[in-house]
């Protein structure tokens, strides 16, 4: 498989490293496919927490304009796309750990992860309008559903850039550490997470999928009537805290 985007197992989870350094981890063709391989190997199910991250200075400084330029050849129509939509619904939970710039296609893959965690360091940037172009990678649709439409329609007319703190604060980041403890803080959220039960995070990922946008009586019957109910470690788990309990 390309070096493009390198796999490494950490504390209970699979890292996914973008790893074009010498580009700023500027997003081509080829380094999509790598990243694809990667996903649908982990479709499996057998890793518990994904995060991808970038190698080197950033996260990523966004589509290859270079590629753009030249002419991008694609597998098949709207791939970039459909392999960021397989990465955003991968069956456990995706955490996007963002350093550096993080800038209009790379914010589009980074809005695949279920949490966002933001060094200091971290840019987040839109700039489409800047270049005369639209989203086609899922910024339209994730954006405001995390920070609000009033919020992405700034980001989108604007193109200006926010700090780490910034997107932390519009709820685009679920919390900004400082870059010193940007891997201890990734490595604590992955084993908070890992300590919880993999059958619950799977099925809670996919019931806030499915009920996303629904009125609330829809929403409301569908989990009481389509949840997945109770998971094969329940009573392992119960059995393990009584017996802390007890002692």
């Amino acid at each position: 498989m390309s070096d493009l985007v390198l796999a490494e197992r950490r504390g209970g989870a699979v890292h996914l490293i973008l790893n074009r350094p010498d580009k700023l981890n500027s997003l081509n063709v080829e380094l999509f496919q790598a990243l694809d391989g990667h996903v649908r190997g982990l479709q499996k199910g057998e890793a518990t927490i994904v995060v991808l991250r970038g190698g080197g200075r950033c996260f990523s400084a966004g589509h290859d304009l270079g590629d753009i330029a030249k002419g991008e050849k694609l597998p098949e129509a709207n791939y970039q796309a459909k392999v960021i939509e397989r990465l955003s619904t991968l069956p456990m939970p995706v955490i996007t750990a963002v350093h550096g710039h993080c800038y209009t296609g790379a914010l589009e893959l980074a809005l695949a992860g279920d949490l966002i965690l933001a060094a200091e360091s971290a840019k987040f940037a839109d700039t489409h309008a800047k270049w005369a172009l639209t989203p086609v990678w899922g910024l339209s649709q994730r954006l405001p559903r995390r920070v609000g439409t009033a919020k992405a329609r700034e980001m989108m007319f604007t193109c200006r850039t926010y700090s780490g703190r910034e997107a932390e604060a519009m709820g685009l980041a679920n919390a900004c550490v400082a870059d010193d403890a940007f891997d201890a803080a990734i490595d604590a959220l992955v084993a908070e997470i890992a300590a919880n039960s993999s059958f619950s995070h799977a099925a809670n990922k996919r019931l806030l999928d499915h009920t996303d946008g629904l009125p609330l009586p829809a929403g409301l019957a569908h989990e009481i009537y389509r949840g997945e109910g109770v998971g094969p470690d329940m009573g392992a788990r119960i059995k393990a805290f009584a017996e802390r309990a007890r002692k």
